[in-house]
């Protein structure tokens, strides 16, 4: 067994993840990437030999064994990760053995929302349906005319949709689109420079992509604008 390789006072506390299936690599490879220590942790030896080269630390190791994570010293970290959802009670031993050794801040992946009620009750911080959230944003990317899609749970939603034709070569001030349509206007992007946030004056271009938040159903409405017409026969 390889005990933890990092210091409890390190000024960049490192993350533990534990399950190395599509969401636990995922979140480990995008964490390392960003410059963020990992020590990752999965029972199944391939994964951990897949994985070695590129993440800051695999280590072969079963989540439900509290020795094993006694050794690892689990207890140390302040931010979690559990990838595991396909097996729902080592998900749920995981979770347990977390919370017992008191790690301030942990995210759990649930397939189900009986898992996830489960894993709340247990105390878990913050629980995510990944796979649901993907679909629905697919969904309304596919018949809402938008590139990206945030949605929350208080009725708001920020989306990235192409600019619609009225806006072309025209500015805010002249179109009025907070007014006519409910949303506000966050920011320009155009192809090949920077991202600059909306002003009145800003003169919007054809090929130009807005930075939308509003009233979810005011967001949806506006991105609309901006779907290609049906063509007709």
């Amino acid at each position: 067994m390889v005990n933890n390789p990092f210091r409890r006072d390190d000024a960049n506390p490192p993350v533990l993840i534990i399950g190395l299936g599509r969401f636990g690599f995922s979140v480990a490879r995008s964490l390392v990437a960003m410059g963020q220590e990992v020590l990752a942790i999965d029972n199944d030896p391939v994964k951990v030999q897949r994985y070695a080269d590129e993440l800051t630390h695999v280590v072969e190791a079963d989540s439900t064994d509290r020795d094993a994570l006694e050794q690892l010293g689990v207890g140390t970290f302040d931010k979690a990760v559990i990838g595991i959802s396909d097996n729902v009670e080592a998900s749920v031993l995981t979770a347990m053995a977390l919370v017992d050794y008191r790690v301030t801040d942990v995210w759990a992946k649930a397939s189900t929302k009986t898992q996830g009620r489960i894993l709340e009750r247990l105390g878990i911080h913050h629980v995510v349906y990944p796979e649901r959230a993907m679909g629905e944003q697919v969904a309304h990317m596919i018949v809402g005319g938008m590139t990206q899609y945030l949605e929350f749970d208080d009725d708001f939603a920020i989306a990235r949709a192409m600019a619609p034709s009225e806006q072309w070569n025209r500015s805010f001030a002249e179109t009025g689109l907070r007014v006519k349509y409910g949303v506000t206007i966050v920011g320009v992007k155009r192809i090949g420079e920077d991202f600059v946030y909306a002003r009145p004056e800003t003169i919007v271009k054809p090929q130009d992509e807005l930075v939308v938040s509003g009233p979810t159903r005011n967001v949806e409405r506006f991105c609309a604008l901006s779907k290609p017409k049906p063509a007709h026969g």
